[in-house]
């Protein structure tokens, strides 16, 4: 039951950090798709790129291997963890670390490819002038 628990509560934190994080930087990534695009087809990217940071998010926050540990059977080398308040505290800590992790990969591959394709409508832009 606890395990339930504990994959819930990393679920939920995963997810929050995540949505933070989505709607800090929704406004600035329309606005580079907008620029970049120009056509109405940026909103489409621009739900795709939030989808894919809730992907990113999420999957990078729950650490599934290191839940599976907990329910995995006893053998030999194999020392279960005990699920106390220390443990609880340090697995919402990395949730939260390794969700802003991903998403801080995640956002700078964007902001970078962002800027090359910037580059290009710049000078294209430029050319035509």
């Amino acid at each position: 039951m606890e395990f339930i628990l504990l994959l819930t509560v990393s679920l939920l934190v995963a997810i929050c950090v995540t949505t933070i994080i989505v709607l800090f930087f929704r406004k600035h990534v329309d606005k580079i798709l907008g620029r970049i695009i120009q056509d109405e087809i940026s909103s489409a990217w621009g739900k795709f790129i939030t989808f894919a940071l809730y992907v990113i998010g999420i999957s990078s926050g729950v650490n599934v291997w290191r839940l599976e540990k907990i329910i995995a059977p006893e053998g030999e080398g194999i020392v279960k963890p005990i699920l106390n308040a220390e443990y609880w505290g340090l697995t919402i800590y990395r949730t939260i670390i390794d969700t802003l992790g991903g998403m801080a990969w995640a956002l700078f591959l964007f902001f970078v490819v962002a800027l090359i394709a910037f580059v290009i409508v710049k000078k294209k832009e430029t050319k035509q002038t």
